[in-house]
């Protein structure tokens, strides 16, 4: 998931399992497809191919998986014929919600949104009703481990990044949608590996729940779509409780 405090939460998905990880892969494979056949299958000359292999790399994706991807997407002058579209609503309390998908069918899809929505306690929108609350950054989150702060934080505004935020465990940087990229292969080529990094959605203000039991239907609402093979990214503006 991503959303403005996955900070907080994403040490826990080194642990995942096995289908839950597959289940990772599947949804990366099937956007890297679509950016292949949208695009070209060079990563210089199509930008949004180079987001989608960093993204996949620190999702932990084997560099010869992401290369079979491409290359039979590259090859394929039918298959598949994924949508993409995105769906805006709001969740209990007003939590606002963007979901990004891919989808073959979009009744089916759409019929499964408003669905979650609803029985959650919240309510799909028109577009436009909260993507203006967001503003598109690249991130990328490095585990803390040994590394020094001040050696991290030189090293990022040097490649580029625009932000700097340590958290517990991670320092997490900030870059402009267009700087992404670059930031990203001058990091990795210092040897900095990252446990995420994504041009992700970022809401400018948090809303928080305090009643218990609206709580629940949140986070079931964010795990059903996170669940749904047609989703591919969801964003939210919730300042989730500590865990």
């Amino acid at each position: 998931m991503a959303g403005h405090s996955k900070w907080k939460n994403i040490m826990h998905k080194k642990g995942k399992t096995d289908a839950q990880r597959a289940k990772v892969f599947t949804k990366i494979g099937r956007e890297l497809t679509v950016c292949v056949k949208n695009g070209g299958p060079d990563p210089n000359a199509n930008g949004k191919l180079r987001e989608l292999i960093a993204k996949a790399r620190a999702e932990n994706v084997p560099m010869d998986n992401i290369d079979r991807i491409i290359k039979k997407a590259s090859g394929e002058a039918g298959g598949d014929n994924y949508e993409r579209t995105v769906y805006e609503g709001y969740g209990p309390c007003g939590v606002a919600v963007i979901v990004e998908a891919l989808t073959d069918n979009r009744n089916r899809t759409a019929g499964d949104m408003r669905h979650y929505f609803d029985k959650y306690g919240g309510n799909l929108g028109t577009s436009g009703s909260v993507a203006w609350m967001f503003a598109s950054k690249g991130q990328l989150a490095i585990e803390r481990g040994d590394l020094r702060a001040d050696a991290v934080l030189g090293d990022a505004l040097e490649a580029g990044a625009s932000d700097f935020e340590e958290e517990d465990e991670l320092f997490v940087l900030t870059t402009e949608p267009e700087d992404f990229a670059a930031v990203h292969d001058a990091l990795s080529q210092k040897g900095y590996a990252f446990l995420e990094a994504e041009v992700a959605r970022v809401p400018g203000t948090t809303v928080r729940i305090e009643d218990p039991e609206l709580v629940k239907k949140m986070e079931k609402l964010l795990e059903l779509l996170e669940d749904n093979d047609d989703v591919q990214n969801v964003y939210h503006n919730w300042e989730e409780p500590d865990a």
